[in-house]
């Protein structure tokens, strides 16, 4: 098992722009949201930063692009591998600054040295089909890498989604600026700087902006609006993705936006209660419920309520909470401060009108229990919004149609699972679920390096992983050779 020692602070070296580690002219604070301490002072970018960056990645970009394909992709093997070697950093980076417990954090630090494997098996991939011509031409539709794309990720799992924001774009041959959330300024951007410096990828291929909330409006509009950027790759909340996606709407620019989720797992009456019960405990608390695919909704077949109810609450009242330094504590903190009290206000909404508390309600500085809430209706704010905390609402269903429509009544769609010991009756449910992704006999958190990860309505656009991702990160282009067969009238 890894060694890691959330209580080391790393070193921070300033931002990385065209393969130098550069100052800013100010800080910021990164705080450890288990006990509010400094965990590093991080540079606080200008959009004169962010400019610089891009017009290095944009000068970068020809030589990265036109280099042959398996040279990208042995680029990445050798990420992969400077990734796995320190492991253990980024396992402490997670826990300290992002207050995730520690089986998460050796969790993500296995899974993403996968993510730049399973990208540089794209430099492999056929990019382009050979297309039949009435007029007798040899006619191409060829992929083509775009120049430099933008990353925005988020600090919930800065390991996998800043990863997933990035690697299949530098596999077909696009240069990256990223910017990480100001939450894990360090995990899900200089950390990666790090890493990518000491795999030997050529400058200005690969830059880190990092910035404050109070800069983050016009550095992240630099990043957005600057021509020289193609597209923008966003891992976040479902407001702040629609403003990103109106914006490179605005500039008619590419955009691949992976939101935010309402996410139900549905119970039948036939379903195996104990492994349905494991799954729900860990769908719903797993990271303090700060995942997009997390368990929100358990919905429950009447007939298998009470049963179900006992074998999940045993579990639930299990889960100890408070900070990540303890590793008998399976929940830590929520991020910040703001995060927390948004949770417990959610909460508290739901009690006043109604909702009954059966495991959980409490909450302390950034710290909010595991909390089970029943007795939910539509009147509530918890049955729209997205929670992003460790707090499930359950209500029962009397049949499937039922069981569908509460499911489906949210403007959100990523992920949904069912449970059933009947496999064609769960997949003919699965079918009818407005989601992206849906999973029989297992609950939520599910993600793997190649497959088409993504939501539909609120939950984005576009698919990350595998030959899914080459939408996003790369141009078609139709490329014709006439042979003399096109025919033009005699008058010309």
């Amino acid at each position: 098992m890894l060694d890691a020692n959330p209580n080391d602070a790393p070193t921070i070296k300033g931002m990385y722009i065209g393969g130098q580690w550069v100052p800013a002219a100010r800080t910021f604070e990164d705080l450890n949201p288990s006990d509010n301490t400094l965990y590093a002072r991080i540079p606080d970018a200008s959009t004169a930063d962010m400019r610089r960056a891009i017009d290095t990645a944009h000068a970068a970009f020809p030589d990265w692009s036109s280099r042959p394909f398996h040279e990208r992709a042995h680029a990445l093997l050798k990420i992969a591998d400077v990734w796995e070697k320190r492991g253990a950093d980024f396992c402490a980076a997670a826990m300290a600054e992002g207050g995730g417990w520690k089986g998460k954090g050796l969790f993500e630090a296995g899974y993403v040295a996968e993510v730049f494997r399973s990208a540089s098996a794209l430099c492999y991939q056929n990019i382009g089909e050979v297309l039949p011509s009435e007029h007798q031409k040899f006619m191409m539709a060829t992929r083509f890498p775009l120049g430099v794309v933008g990353v925005i990720s988020p600090w919930n799992m800065p390991g996998i989604l800043t990863s997933r924001g990035f690697a299949a774009a530098l596999a077909v041959g696009n240069t990256v600026v990223l910017k990480p959330s100001e939450d894990t300024p360090y995990s899900g951007g200089l950390y990666f700087a790090e890493i990518l410096e000491e795999a030997g990828i050529p400058a200005g291929v690969f830059n880190v902006v990092t910035c404050s909330r109070e800069s983050v409006a016009a550095v992240g509009d630099e990043l957005i609006g600057n021509p020289r950027v193609k597209a923008v790759s966003f891992t976040g909340s479902t407001a702040v993705g629609r403003q990103i996606a109106a914006k490179c709407g605005a500039h008619l620019k590419k955009t691949c936006v992976e939101l935010g989720g309402k996410d139900s797992m549905i119970v039948l009456e036939d379903a195996d209660l104990d492994g349905a019960a494991r799954a729900a405990n860990f769908g719903s608390f797993m990271h303090q419920g700060q995942v997009c695919m997390s368990t929100e909704k358990l919905l429950v077949h009447e007939k298998v309520w009470q049963p179900f109810m006992e074998r999940f609450l045993a579990r639930a009242r299990k889960l100890k909470t408070g900070h990540t330094n303890d590793p008998a504590n399976t929940i830590g903190p929520l991020v910040n401060t703001r995060q927390a009290e948004r949770v417990k206000a959610l909460i508290d909404d739901a009690v006043a009108k109604g909702a009954k508390v059966e495991v959980g309600g409490r909450a302390w500085d950034n710290f909010v229990e595991p909390t089970v809430l029943t007795n939910v209706n539509t009147s509530m704010n918890i049955w729209h919004d997205e929670t992003f905390g460790p707090v499930v609402i359950v209500c029962p269903f009397r049949d499937e149609e039922e069981a569908i429509a509460l499911n489906n009544d949210t403007e959100y769609g990523l992920t949904a699972a069912v449970w059933s010991r009947d496999e064609a009756r769960a997949l003919r449910i699965a079918e009818r679920l407005e989601t992206g992704i849906a999973h029989v006999n297992c609950q939520n958190i599910n993600d793997e390096p190649h497959v088409p990860f993504g939501g539909v309505k609120a939950s984005g656009v576009g698919r990350y992983g595998g030959r899914w991702s080459l939408d996003a990160f790369t141009e078609l282009r139709w490329i014709t050779l006439d042979r003399g067969g096109r025919h033009f009238p005699p008058q010309f």
